[in-house]
């Protein structure tokens, strides 16, 4: 796997459009070349024929080799409509080293977009913070993309998630189904997070959820510190890391469960992302979930 998608020499490329070209060009190098396709008609297999098949299938060239009758079966690749869902409420300016959370979301969503539009896919973006959500509209076209990663780039984390009140009239009414990803800590005052996964499944689209943690969170691990800033809040506490650090990891790790729970419950695939490893598992998971929806 290229190196490249190292988050730690990826976002050292400043440049977010070329990040993501670069990111998506090291996993394709990468991976097995049929893993992605793009639109049109694809050979998949052959058949033998079977009575009721439709005899314009058949494959006259290879009855003529072997004297038998094929149905030449082919794989139709659908464009879909890719939404990007991106949390820049305050707790995603946690960091964790050289960059933070917010970096990891923006450089993931640039190179899922990236991805899609190489795919033909109809892309948009909603970026949620405090009392707003920032909605580009589902396209398909580079001069869109570039839209999509001007808006990526722009993104200050601030305040809490939005409220429900705020992004549900955005999600009302009909439409064809999309696959839905959320980037986010899931970092939430009540429920208003999964709130918008409920709308999201209410319309039967397809969701994944990028859960991000960092290091030092997953570990606590936050060399020569004893007080902690809730980053939503601007509530401090002092914290003797070596004392509770046992239960700690327990509640977390409760927490965790609690969360992959929830989600499958909902029929949401999710995963958790540690923001100091590659980004290939997300594309994978984003490919592979590309596959199931239904247009």
């Amino acid at each position: 796997m290229s190196k490249l998608l190292d988050p730690k020499i990826m976002m050292a490329i400043k440049d977010l459009s070329l990040a993501a070209k670069t990111t998506i060009d090291g996993f394709m190098q990468g991976i097995n070349k049929s893993a992605i396709k793009g639109p049109g008609m694809e050979f998949s297999q052959y058949r033998s024929y079977q009575p009721g098949d439709d005899l314009r299938l058949l494959d006259w060239k290879m009855f003529a080799r072997s004297d038998r009758y094929y149905i030449r079966e082919s794989e139709i690749e659908t464009n879909i409509t890719l939404r990007l869902l991106v949390d820049a409420s305050a707790s995603m300016d946690h960091q964790d080293g050289d960059f933070k959370k917010i970096d990891y979301a923006r450089y993931l969503a640039a190179s899922l977009a990236y991805l899609g539009n190489l795919q033909g896919d109809i892309i948009g973006l909603n970026v949620f913070r405090e009392h707003e959500v920032i909605a580009l509209p589902a396209k398909q076209d580079f001069q869109h993309l570039s839209r999509l990663f001007y808006q990526l780039e722009q993104i200050t984390p601030a305040g809490k998630f939005t409220a429900a009140d705020v992004y549900t009239p955005l999600y009302t009414g009909g439409g064809s189904s999309e696959l839905t990803i959320l980037i986010s800590d899931l970092y939430q005052d009540t429920n208003e997070i999964f709130e918008l996964l409920d709308v999201a499944g209410t319309m039967k689209h397809e969701v994944i959820v990028f859960h991000l943690m960092s290091r030092n969170e997953l570990e606590l691990d936050f060399q020569g510190y004893s007080n902690f800033e809730d980053l939503e809040t601007g509530e401090t506490i002092q914290v003797d890391q070596s004392a509770i650090r046992k239960a700690y990891m327990s509640k977390l790790q409760t927490y965790l469960e609690e969360v992959k729970e929830r989600a499958l419950d909902k029929r949401i695939f999710y995963r958790m992302l540690r923001t100091d490893q590659p980004l290939d598992t997300a594309i994978r998971d984003f490919l592979n979930q590309r596959k199931k929806l239904k247009v």
